[in-house]
C-alpha cells in the first residue's frame, strides 16, 4: 500500500513538473522605454535622417497605442482620426490575451521593419520573449499572435505614405547661378536630404501645406536690407562667442541641442562620421524624462509616446515642405563668400536648405503635446545627451526648453532669426492643432 502511494505520488510530481509555468505577467513602463530606448540606439548606428527617424518613432507607438487602447477605456483608438489609418483587427480569442505584452511586440515588431541593424533588435525582442514564454507561454502565445496581426494590420497602411515612392525620386538640384539659394556645405558637402519629404502622408495634419510660413526676408546684401541685418547677427553673436570662450553659455546650449546625425570629422586623409541623436529622438527622451517623473503607468506612458511622435513627424513633413520652397542659402555659405572667409559655426551645418529651422518647428510640436500629457511649468532635469559627454540641462517647462532649442540654432551659426522665430510659432500652431484634432482620452 505504502508503495503505491508513492508510486501515484512520484507520477503526481512529474506530471506537475510538465506542466508548463503560468505565472501573471505585468508589462512595466521601464520595458517600453527600454524597447525605445534599444530603437534609438540602433538609429544612431544606422545614421537615419530627422525626417525618416521621425517615422521610425511614429507607426510602432501608433500600433502599441491601439492595442492598449482597446483594453483600457481611459483611452480612445486613433481610427478615423490619424489620416487613412481604420479600425485594428479584433482578436480571435481574448483568453490568456495580454494586451499590453501584444503592444510591446507589435511596437518591436514593426521598428525592426523601420532599422537596417535588425539583428540588434532581434536580440533585445528574443531576450523578452524568452522570459515570457518561460513564465507563461499559454499567454506569451496568444499575446504574440494578436501583436503581430496588429502589427501586419498598421504596416500594411505604413507601406502607403508614399516613403518607399521617394526613394526613386531624383536627387536636390541645386541652383548654381542664384545667390539667394542653398549650396552643400563643408565639410562633407552633402547633397539636400530628403526634398520629397513634403510628399510622405501626414499623420493628423491636412497637408504639408497646413502650416505654410511667411516667406523669409528676401535675400539681398544691402546694408539696410532686413536678410543682411539678421546675417550680421549670425556673424556677430560668434565673434561675440569667441571673445568669452569655449565655456560660453551659448555654446553650452548649441552643443547641448546639436542632434546632428551627419557629423562629419575630418583627420588627414580620413573622413568619417560622429554619431549623434535627431531632434525628434530628444523630444522622445523627454519624453520619457516625463513618464518616470510622473510614474506614468504603461498605458500613459504609450499614449505620451504616441502623441509626441505624430507630432513630431508633422512637424518634419511640415517643415520639410518650407524649406525646399523657399530653398535658402545658409549662414556659412553667405559669410564665407560675402563677409569673411575664414569664419566658421559653432555647428556643422546640417545638409539641408535654411529656412525654416527644423529644431524650431519640431521642438515647438513636441513641446506643445507634451504640455497636453504632462501640464504646463513641467519642471524637468534634460539628462538626454550625456551618453555624449554634455551635462544635465534644467527646464521649467517643456516650452522653456523649446525656445532654448530654437535659439540654440542661432548660437550654433547655423540659423537666421526669422528662422527660429517663424519656425517655432509653425511649430507650436501644428502641435497645438495636433492636440486638438486628436481624441484619444476619455473622461
Amino acid at each position: 500500500m505504502k508503495k503505491r502511494i508513492s508510486l501515484i505520488a512520484a507520477v503526481v510530481l512529474v506530471l506537475a513538473s510538465c506542466q508548463k509555468k503560468q505565472e501573471p505577467i505585468e508589462i512595466s513602463p521601464e520595458v517600453y522605454h527600454a524597447s525605445v530606448d534599444k530603437v534609438i540606439e540602433i538609429m544612431i548606428h544606422d545614421i537615419f535622417s530627422p525626417p525618416v527617424a521621425s517615422r521610425i518613432f511614429a507607426y510602432p507607438n501608433i500600433a502599441a497605442f491601439e492595442i492598449m487602447a482597446k483594453k483600457d477605456a481611459n483611452y480612445k483608438s486613433l481610427a478615423g482620426q490619424v489620416s487613412e489609418l481604420g479600425n485594428i483587427p479584433e482578436p480571435k480569442s481574448t483568453e490568456n490575451l495580454n494586451y499590453d505584452m501584444a503592444a510591446m511586440i507589435a511596437q518591436m515588431d514593426l521598428s525592426k521593419r523601420l532599422i537596417f541593424s535588425e539583428e540588434k533588435l532581434e536580440s533585445f525582442r528574443d531576450s523578452l520573449y524568452t522570459v515570457w514564454m518561460e513564465k507563461n507561454e499559454p499567454v506569451f502565445n496568444a499575446s504574440k499572435e494578436y501583436g503581430l496581426e496588429v502589427a501586419n494590420f498598421v504596416g500594411e497602411w505604413m507601406g502607403k505614405d508614399n516613403y518607399k515612392e521617394t526613394r526613386t525620386m531624383p536627387k536636390f538640384s541645386v541652383d548654381s547661378n542664384d545667390p539667394s539659394r542653398w549650396q552643400p556645405t563643408p565639410p562633407a558637402y552633402m547633397n539636400g536630404i530628403e526634398p520629397h519629404w513634403e510628399k510622405i502622408r501626414p499623420f493628423a495634419i491636412d497637408s504639408a501645406q497646413q502650416f505654410k510660413p511667411i516667406p523669409p526676408p528676401e535675400f539681398s546684401m544691402e546694408k539696410d536690407s532686413k536678410f543682411y541685418q539678421e546675417v550680421m547677427e549670425v556673424y556677430e553673436v560668434r565673434k561675440n562667442m569667441i571673445g568669452k570662450g569655449d565655456k560660453s553659455e551659448e555654446i553650452a546650449i548649441a552643443q547641448f541641442w546639436d542632434c546632428n546625425p551627419y557629423v562629419s570629422v575630418t583627420r588627414g586623409h580620413l573622413m568619417f562620421a560622429t554619431k549623434k541623436i535627431t531632434p525628434g529622438a530628444h523630444w522622445i527622451g523627454i519624453t520619457k524624462i516625463a513618464a518616470r517623473k510622473t510614474d506614468a503607468d504603461f498605458a500613459k506612458t504609450v499614449y505620451a509616446y504616441t502623441k509626441t511622435s505624430i507630432a513630431i513627424a508633422d512637424a518634419f513633413i511640415s517643415c520639410w515642405d518650407e524649406k525646399y520652397r523657399s530653398n535658402l542659402i545658409r549662414p556659412e555659405t553667405v559669410i564665407n563668400e560675402y563677409i569673411d572667409d575664414s569664419w566658421e559655426p559653432v555647428l556643422q551645418t546640417p545638409p539641408f536648405p535654411e529656412y525654416t529651422s527644423g529644431h524650431s518647428v519640431v521642438s515647438g510640436a513636441a513641446s506643445t503635446a507634451l504640455t497636453s500629457v504632462f501640464g504646463d511649468n513641467f519642471a524637468f532635469d534634460d539628462d538626454t545627451e550625456v551618453a555624449y559627454g554634455l551635462p544635465v540641462r534644467s527646464f521649467t517647462s517643456f516650452n522653456q526648453a523649446a525656445s532654448e532649442a530654437a535659439m540654440s540654432r542661432m548660437y550654433g551659426g547655423i540659423h537666421y532669426r526669422a528662422a527660429i522665430e517663424v519656425g517655432i510659432k509653425q511649430g507650436r500652431d501644428l502641435g497645438k492643432f495636433v492636440v486638438d484634432k486628436l481624441d484619444m482620452t476619455k473622461g
